[in-house]
């Protein structure tokens, strides 16, 4: 703290002292210049160049597997008859695929949901997110 010298009354004068900021600001500054040369990288490598503009803004969707399930028992892929193993062979295929195509499980009115839910269940259990049914509005 210092004294004003041209007042009279000996007031002590308030004024901030910088001195230390600006040492702590300096030894930051070099402290970031001697380490920014280490964050560098050491290999250089020639990195792909990337096309946005043909870029398409989605992938075009799958079309959707449609599995029908009759009374008795039996299992249609895409309208085509096809057993359980075949099924979740098929199934598994198409989980592998990107985007993946959703699953529309059609059933008859009379067709046990035991039934259904045998082929929901291989449709899940071979990877199938999105699994749906498909009804008719009354």
């Amino acid at each position: 703290m210092s004294y004003s010298a041209n007042q009279g009354g000996g007031e002590p004068m308030a004024a901030m002292n910088v001195v230390p900021l600006v040492d702590v600001m300096l030894v930051l500054l070099i402290i970031f210049m001697v380490t920014a040369p280490l964050m560098a990288h050491k290999v250089e490598v020639e990195l792909p160049r990337a096309d946005l503009e043909d870029r398409p803004d989605q992938a075009p969707p799958a079309p959707p597997i449609t599995i029908a399930v009759r009374e008795n028992g039996e299992i249609f892929l895409n309208d085509q008859p096809v057993t359980r193993e075949l099924l979740e062979s098929a199934l598994s295929v198409e989980a592998q695929k990107t985007p993946q195509p959703p699953v529309n499980v059609r059933g008859d009115r009379t067709t046990p949901y035991r039934t259904i839910n045998e082929v929901v269940t291989i449709a899940q259990a071979q990877g199938m997110r999105k699994v749906g049914f498909v009804a008719t509005r009354e």
